[in-house]
Parts: structure tokens; sequence; C-alpha cells
């Protein structure tokens, strides 16, 4: 479980790491266009979730990601204990945890969080390298939740 927590630390480093380069470079220019119409830095302020849904409900989501964070917590200390948890597993969790815990930094000290990749040829929000650790850690989990782990009942089979 140490090992989780400690690459969950060093991938919300590098989160921090691209949103103070986000801070200092790209606030003050607002919009650099990378490939013309297709990707782009914009900086934005983002004071909600996904699409800004939930504007201004901050504390909502610093007291989520605690909740998050201890109920992950509890399960690995369990799941460890009884050597249940697939490496993929374990991979996804670390990119979520590591997701959400950069996004409640930008919370809990800037009051927003700091949201920067833009594709702009289609209509997607802008967002940050914790989003894509949250997508990606959510979208392996539920494929090895799907396809791999077996209903203990049933032994997977219906």
């Amino acid at each position: 479980m140490a090992v989780v927590i400690i690459v969950a630390v060093l991938l919300t480093a590098l989160d921090q790491f691209s949103k103070y380069l986000a801070v200092s470079k790209l606030k003050p220019l607002e919009n650099v266009t990378v490939i013309d119409g297709f990707f782009d830095l914009t900086f934005v302020e983002n004071r909600g979730a996904a699409f800004g849904i939930l504007n201004g409900q901050r504390w909502f989501f610093i007291l989520i990601t605690i909740a998050v964070t201890i109920g992950v917590l509890i399960y690995l200390v369990k799941a460890v204990k009884k050597n249940e948890v697939p490496k993929f597993l374990r991979f996804s969790i670390v990119l979520i945890l590591a997701g959400a815990w950069g996004n409640a930094i930008d919370r809990l000290f800037r009051g927003y969080v700091v949201d920067y990749f833009e594709f702009t040829f289609i209509n997607y929000p802008v967002f940050n390298v914790a989003d894509i650790y949250v997508v990606v850690g959510t979208i392996v989990m539920a494929l090895i939740l799907i396809f791999f782990v077996k209903d203990e009942k049933t032994g997977g089979e219906e």
C-alpha cells in the first residue's frame, strides 16, 4: 500500500508542477495556440466540477475528496491483507487518488482548479493533468471490474 501512496503523491506533484507552469506562464497570456483549429493551451479558473457543474461548491468537493481517500485507503488496507488487489486495479486507484488530490489542492489553496488543455475542434471543457488521471483511472477500473473481477458467489458466471 505504501507504493500506491508514494506513486499517487509523485503523480500529484507532477500535476501541481504543470499547474504552477500554467499559472506562472499561461495565465498572463490567457491562450496559446499549439495546433491551429485543434489544440490550445487556455488558462481557466474552474470553480466547479467537470463542465463547470456545481460551480462554487469548493468545500463540497474537498469533503468528497477526503471521503473518497478514506474509503479507498480502508479498502486497500483490507484487500492488500487478503492479497486481493489486482495490479491494474492498484494502477487505477493510484490515478484516481492522484487526480482527486491534485484538484483538491487547487481548491484548498487557490479556491479554484487550474485548467489549461483545450481541444478546439470539439466543444469540450478545458481540463488538466489531474482530470486525465481521474478519467483514465476510472476507465481502467471499470474495465477491470466488468471483465476481470469474478463475482465471489457465482465465480463470475451467470
